[in-house]
């Protein structure tokens, strides 16, 4: 079928679930724009998906997104052929007693994040902090070889 489009079935109507449908679409896309990645490395529907800024300022290229509430230890950032994967995991739990009731409270977030860099980087240069909830990579530019040019005889 052209366009990528799903085949209308008439016993698939009671069964159609939205979601999955979404998902396909999803997938469709991240082919499309050259977004995909291995099957390993796919985000969940719960995973929380941060805002980044990317500017380039000088001989870097620095990187910033929020990740409210993570401490520095279950932030995870991969840094591979011009892409960058940032993960994080966080895990709360507080608890109350009053007037003989205890009350017991879990959280947990995951935040997950891959992107292409609009050039190459130094990967071994790289750096990071955590100020504030706002994470803050650098990524020093590679410095990339004059080109040789070939003469044609």
């Amino acid at each position: 079928m052209k366009f990528g489009l799903t085949p209308w079935r008439p016993a698939s109507v009671s069964s159609w679930d939205p979601f999955e449908e979404m998902r396909h679409m999803q997938g469709r896309l991240n082919r499309l724009f050259g977004e995909g990645e291995t099957k390993s490395e796919m985000i969940d529907i719960d995973t929380l998906s941060p805002l980044i800024d990317i500017k380039e300022k000088d001989d870097n290229i620095v990187v910033t997104t929020d990740l409210p509430g993570v401490d520095k230890k279950d932030i995870n950032i991969d840094i591979r052929d011009n892409r960058v994967w940032i993960s994080a995991n966080t895990h709360k739990e507080s608890e109350d007693e009053k007037e003989g009731y205890l009350m017991r409270e879990r959280t947990y977030s995951r935040f997950s994040r891959a992107f292409s860099l609009p050039s190459a980087v130094n990967e071994d240069a790289a750096s990071a902090k955590l100020e504030d909830g706002v994470l803050t990579i650098t990524l020093p530019k590679a410095e990339i070889e004059d080109k040789h040019r070939i003469m044609i005889e």
